[in-house]
């Protein structure tokens, strides 16, 4: 079994997109581990605030199978499969680490975002405050330490998961 995380973002009816997402995965990859929901503005473009989390799992799938389920789940949430880099996502799920793989394919492990993005490096920190990055070789919660907060505005919000049905 692979230990993954996993970057959840959205900013297109992002409350029910969370929750779609975070369902999505649940039901493909079983329990996960959930960081607290952020709320930040958008990086690299104009547009409105993203909701924002890491998870984490653990997975039989190969890093192509992962990252192939990702993209089923953000089409079948209405993710336009030709959307521009910078543009609002209704649902955006990246792997960011799988296990402590390095690579270039199929796709660039770990995610290079990880370092630059306080919405990811934040509540990756939050997670697995004591792991270290695999090129870096320093802890996430030193990493965050680190970062320089006032390049991005992000902050935590209460955000209630409905309770699953008996």
């Amino acid at each position: 079994m692979a230990r993954i995380y996993i970057s959840l973002g959205t900013n297109v009816e992002p409350e029910r997109h969370v929750i779609a997402g975070v369902a999505d995965l649940q039901r493909h990859l079983g329990a996960l581990q959930l960081s607290r929901v952020f709320e930040s503005e958008a990086v690299g473009f104009n547009g409105t605030n993203f909701l924002n989390m890491v998870i984490g799992a653990e997975t039989e799938l190969s890093i192509a199978e992962v990252n192939a389920l990702f993209k089923q789940i953000e089409q079948d949430n209405g993710r336009q499969v030709q959307a521009k880099k910078f543009s609002p996502r209704s649902l955006d799920l990246d792997l960011l680490l799988y296990d402590d793989a390095v690579c270039q394919l199929p796709i660039v492990l770990p995610r290079g975002e990880i370092l630059y993005n306080a919405f990811v490096l934040w509540p990756l920190a939050e997670l697995i405050p004591n792991e270290l990055h695999p090129l870096v070789k320093k802890t996430y919660l030193s990493l965050w330490d680190e970062f320089d907060k006032q390049s991005q505005h992000i902050w935590p919000i209460a955000f209630d998961f409905p309770q699953p049905e008996p």
